[in-house]
């Protein structure tokens, strides 16, 4: 087991899975070694592994126990551990997407109630939103919807009592302590400030996903006209989206 990483724990999760536990807090560096694990792992020649799921703090595996015991995997997953450079700053080939976003209006209902609500003007809200890039902790709740991380602590809004039915898609929401986009037409209780032509999900594309976790979105301001001339983009399947490698890159 890595000396740098006392509180790791293995744990058991049913008769074919295992976790493997980073530690017991939510934060950027516990999360880069999450990263970092899966993705050693996932080049690894490690027989048996079925599929694995990165989270916030942890690495479920499901593993076939006909091709590996619980015992050999948990001495594999050991001696990787035994190599993990903890001091790493950034996940390998990490990179940085632009988002477009319009803010306000129909295409975000909800930013004057944010502007109310945190007594902050709506310009205000923007400039605060699109001024950090934000860390991908996870992919979750739908196919490609990013947990994120950075969000300003003045833009903390409690999310709605009551759910809506449905959120289109490409919508740009706060919830809490956490913003994001959905990229796909879901219910949701965040409070909607804006929305993204760009599609974060494409089940057509030999890459179906935008991005990964580990990668940082970096949401910035368009106009109406700008976001229906990128959904023309789109949808002529022209627009390449701007992307920069590590966490670093122009702002807009």
């Amino acid at each position: 087991m890595s000396k740098c990483m006392p509180d790791v724990k293995l744990l058991t999760a049913g008769e074919y899975g295992l976790v493997i536990e980073f530690a017991a807090e939510i934060s950027p560096a516990v999360n880069r070694l999450v990263q970092q694990v899966a993705g050693l792992l996932a080049g690894s020649s490690i027989n048996g592994i079925i599929e694995m799921v990165p989270t916030y703090r942890t690495i479920m595996i499901y593993f076939d126990p006909f091709m590996i015991t619980r015992q050999e995997l948990t001495a594999c997953i050991e001696r990787l551990l035994g190599g993990i450079d903890c001091e790493s700053s950034q996940v390998t080939g990490a990179k940085t997407v632009y988002v477009p976003v319009c803010y306000g209006g129909v295409l975000g209902p909800d930013l004057e109630y944010v502007a109310r609500y945190t007594g902050l003007a709506a310009a205000e809200v923007i400039v605060l939103h699109t001024a950090v890039p934000y860390l991908i902790y996870m992919l979750g709740f739908t196919p490609g919807f990013p947990y994120l991380g950075g969000l300003p602590a003045q833009l903390t809004v409690p999310r709605q009592e009551k759910p809506r039915v449905k959120v289109p898609a490409g919508s740009v929401g706060i919830g809490g302590s956490q913003t994001g986009l959905y990229p796909v037409e879901s219910p949701g209780e965040w409070w909607l400030i804006g929305r993204t032509p760009v599609k974060a999900f494409n089940p057509k594309n030999s890459q179906p996903f935008l991005f990964s976790p580990g990668d940082y979105l970096h949401f910035y301001a368009i106009s109406v006209d700008e976001y229906f001339a990128i959904r023309r983009q789109v949808e002529a399947g022209t627009y390449i989206p701007r992307i920069c490698q590590g966490s670093e890159g122009d702002t807009k």
